[in-house]
C-alpha cells in the first residue's frame, strides 16, 4: 500500500508517536479536527480501516480512526477490527472513545438521544473476534465490557453539554449490513434491550483483550423497525441525515470529555488478561 506524501509510515511496535486517547468514529463521523497529522500503521492483521490522524484536544494527544474508512468503504461485517485496535494500541492508546449510530428499541429513547451502553448482546457471526487463535489460549471476561470510569466521566460531560440520554443501556449487535425485520426488532425490544447496532462487537471485546478502557457513545438515529402503527422503518438515507445533523454534538461531547479523562485509570480494564490465560 503506497504511503501518501503527507503520511508517516509506522511499523508495529516501533512508533515514536504516542496518543493518550483514541476516538473511533462511526457512520457519518469521518474526521475529528482539521489539520490533523496522518500516519499509517502496519499491523499483523493487515491495514486498519484508514490512516490514523493525530490532533490535540484540551492538551491531550488524541488519535482518530474512521471505523468504516473516510469514504465509508467498509460495511459493518467487513471492518478490520483487529487491525484497528492493534494499530491504536501500538501508538500507546489506553482509552478508546467509540461513538456509533444505533436504532432505539424503547419508546423513551428518541432519535438525537445519547446512550452510554454498559452491556452488549452479540448476534453477529463469522467475525474475527480474538487476538488469541492459539497456541496461546485466552478466555477474556466480558461480564463488564465497558469501562465504568469512562462512562461516569462521559455522563458528567453530557450534563455540561446539556445532552439528553441515559448513563447505561444494552446494545444488541447484529451482523448487518441489512436493517432488521419488524419481528426481529420486536423480539429485541421484548428482551429488554435498549438499542441495536452493527459494529460494537467485536470491537469492545478486542479492546478488552488489549487492556484498553473502552467507552461506547451511542447516538440514536431512528426507531428501528418495530413500530406497531406500521410507520416507516429505518432507512440508510434517514439515518445518515440524522447523523449529519448531530455530528457537531458528538464532537462537542468529545471535546468536553477528553480533558476530564484521568491520566491514572482507577478501573480494572488493563488487568483483564491476568486471570484469562489458560
Amino acid at each position: 500500500m503506497a504511503t501518501k506524501p503527507h503520511q508517516e509510515r509506522v511499523a508495529i511496535g516501533k512508533s515514536s508517536t504516542q496518543a493518550e486517547v483514541a476516538v473511533i468514529g462511526g457512520s457519518g463521523f469521518y474526521s475529528l479536527s482539521a489539520g490533523a497529522r496522518e500516519i499509517h500503521v502496519e499491523t499483523p492483521y493487515g491495514p486498519p480501516s484508514d490512516s490514523i490522524r493525530l490532533s490535540e484536544i484540551g492538551g491531550r494527544q488524541v488519535a482518530f480512526l474512521a471505523r468504516h474508512g473516510r469514504n465509508h468503504e467498509f460495511p459493518a461485517h467487513r471492518i478490520p477490527h483487529r487491525a484497528n485496535l492493534w494499530a491504536l494500541a501500538s501508538l500507546g492508546v489506553r482509552r478508546v472513545l467509540a461513538p456509533c449510530a444505533v436504532g432505539s428499541l424503547r419508546d423513551e429513547v428518541a432519535p438525537g438521544d445519547f446512550v452510554l451502553c454498559d452491556q452488549f448482546v452479540d448476534r453477529t457471526s463469522g467475525r474475527a473476534d480474538t487476538f488469541f487463535d492459539g497456541p496461546e489460549v485466552v478466555h477474556i471476561s466480558t461480564a463488564e465490557p465497558y469501562c465504568a470510569e469512562l462512562r461516569a466521566t462521559a455522563w458528567e460531560a453530557m450534563q455540561t453539554e446539556q445532552l439528553q440520554g441515559q448513563q447505561q443501556g444494552t446494545v444488541v449487535v447484529v451482523q448487518g449490513p441489512r436493517f432488521g425485520t419488524r419481528a426481529e426488532s420486536r423480539w429485541f425490544a421484548s428482551c429488554g434491550w435498549d438499542v441495536v447496532n452493527m459494529t460494537q462487537y467485536p470491537e469492545v471485546a478486542l479492546a478488552r483483550e488489549l487492556g484498553m478502557c473502552y467507552l461506547n457513545i451511542s447516538l440514536v438515529t431512528d426507531r428501528d423497525a418495530r413500530r406497531e402503527d406500521g410507520g416507516p422503518a429505518a432507512e440508510a438515507s434517514d439515518v445518515l441525515a440524522v447523523l449529519a445533523a448531530n455530528v457537531d454534538r458528538v464532537r462537542g461531547l468529545i471535546a468536553a470529555l477528553v480533558p476530564r479523562i484521568s491520566t491514572d485509570a482507577a478501573c480494572e480494564c488493563a488487568s483483564g488478561l491476568h486471570k484469562a490465560r489458560v
